[in-house]
């Protein structure tokens, strides 16, 4: 079985995650999913809209999506990839080179981002919608 990981907060899920999801389900057999806690995204300066935990359960009905789990720092994608016997690492191609150090325990693919779309423009557009 051909595993395969992927990173992100998947906040306010629209087409783009579903398009990197399936794109990345397509190079294996196993999809897990690590999505940031609420508590390393509060590190990172980002804030979701929904909890970890809603999050999560909008995760697991993908279709795509065999396995969540949380993110909680950034140094433990060597300890995913290894205790989850992952043979692909995906990320969205902004983080290009970025995780180059994880070939030495597994293959790392970079897939394009769906164009126009992302999180950060909904919630601008969500605000401006607000203030507006």
């Amino acid at each position: 079985m051909r595993k395969v990981i992927t990173y992100g907060t998947f906040d306010l899920i629209h087409h783009g995650h579903i398009n990197i999801l399936r794109r990345a389900k397509d190079l294996g057999d196993h999809l897990t999913v690590a999505i940031s806690s609420d508590e390393f995204n509060a590190i990172k300066g980002k804030k979701a809209y929904h909890s970890y935990e809603t999050r999560k359960l909008i995760l697991e009905a993908i279709k795509y999506v065999d396995e969540v789990i949380p993110e909680t720092d950034w140094e433990q994608k060597v300890t995913d990839v290894k205790a989850h016997n992952i043979d692909v690492f995906v990320m969205g191609d902004d983080w290009t080179g970025k995780f180059d150090f994880l070939t030495d325990y597994c293959e790392v693919v970079y897939l394009p981002r769906t164009e126009g779309i992302s999180t950060t423009q909904i919630k601008k557009e969500l605000q401006g919608l607000k203030n507006g």
